[in-house]
């Protein structure tokens, strides 16, 4: 499949986070709309971050609007001078179909009030889920953009089960089920993986943000009197930077790789034998363990909401909150003849069935069928 941009109507789509931000959504929200030829045609926003300006990609908009939050008046401002700022940015004539990233925080409100007679694709990523779950004012926004949706797209069924419980009233017709995919290029062209001349050890990463949903902790404490291992960490600095007391105090050594960008992240995923994927609560799909599998590491996860649909028999499953659990399945996976091989060619197969041209393409025909 082409995966050059498709023709459909022009989107008009907003991540208030600042640009630059860690996280799976921001990579994927970049993957489709941004670049000299977007997959999908659109005017595409984040946030201006404070400080230093960044070069954006080609076709990142960035609107200077500081004061993100999540409660009370002070959110209903922020959304106010979102508003605004979409409002002085967009050509209503111009676009064609809105696509909500999140069904919660200020992008979403702001950008159905600047373009309020346009139809509406909202996509469901899991933080909205989660913030939904912990503070009432983004609950209220997950329901209000629930109801002025006119289709909500999750990556998993798992998803459409956490958003149906948070917000009971949904049409279930509204929901459509699009998984995610990984870019292309990487399936077809993965970096070379690097030979081992020695299996003594195994050689764990954990990549992505060390936010407390994500695990880190669990791994940590159920991996310390665990022998044979040597971890490495890519993750922002400063949340690193966070964690080393934790590290040192369970007696963990982990050596630190930076916050590596997409090519960098994709050879560190050829230097090592396995991802771990602790995550504690839900993964809307988990598209760096679909990546990592491109790349022929094969995946240790939690069994979670999003994760155990995503990945599934394609990788192991463990219990990252037992140290007793944790430390068998490593072991099985150092000693057991031809399961980490058999785990990589399963992770490939995986991965193949994500390509992001696909995504693009349905959230594309589902654009059309609305406008």
């Amino acid at each position: 499949m082409n995966s050059r941009s498709v023709t459909g109507p022009l989107a008009a789509t907003f991540l208030d986070l600042p640009a630059g931000s860690p996280g799976g959504s921001v990579e994927l929200f970049l993957d489709l709309y941004t670049g000299e030829q977007p997959l999908i045609p659109a005017r595409a926003f984040m946030l201006a971050p404070p400080g230093h300006q960044p070069h954006p990609p080609a076709g990142l908009i960035l609107l200077p609007v500081a004061g993100k939050c999540l409660t009370g008046t002070t959110f209903s401002r922020y959304v106010t001078n979102l508003r605004k700022a979409l409002t002085a940015a967009l050509d209503p004539t111009q676009i064609g179909v809105l696509h909500l990233q999140h069904l919660a925080f200020g992008a979403t409100p702001a950008l159905i009030r600047a373009l309020p007679a346009h139809p509406r694709i909202a996509l469901v990523h899991g933080t909205d889920l989660l913030f939904a779950e912990t503070h009432r004012d983004q609950l209220q926004v997950l329901r209000e953009t629930a109801r002025a949706a006119d289709a909500i797209v999750v990556p998993t069924n798992a998803m459409a089960d956490r958003l149906l419980k948070l917000a009971p009233q949904i049409e279930r017709r509204k929901i459509t089920h699009i998984p995610w995919g990984i870019p292309d290029h990487l399936l077809a062209a993965p970096p070379a993986r690097l030979a081992r001349t020695s299996t003594s050890h195994l050689r764990l990463l954990y990549a992505g943000r060390l936010t407390a949903e994500k695990g880190v902790e669990a791994l940590i404490k159920s991996l310390a009197p665990v022998a044979g291992v040597e971890l490495s960490v890519a993750a922002p600095r400063a949340q690193f930077h966070a964690l080393a007391p934790q590290l040192q105090r369970a007696g963990v050594r982990a050596r630190y790789l930076g916050w590596l960008r997409r090519p960098q992240l994709w050879k560190a995923f050829t230097e090592h034998d396995v991802l771990a994927m602790p995550s504690t609560t839900l993964e809307a799909m988990g598209l760096v363990a679909l990546e990592a599998q491109a790349c022929g590491l094969p995946v240790l996860y939690q069994p979670v909401p999003g994760l155990s649909e995503a990945v599934a028999a394609s990788g192991m499953a463990t219990d990252f909150t037992h140290s007793a659990a944790l430390a068998r399945d490593l072991d099985q996976m150092r000693k057991t003849p031809g399961l980490l091989p058999a785990l990589r060619q399963a992770g490939y197969a995986n991965a193949a069935r994500h390509p992001l041209s696909v995504t693009a393409r349905s959230l594309t025909d589902l654009g059309r069928q609305l406008t």
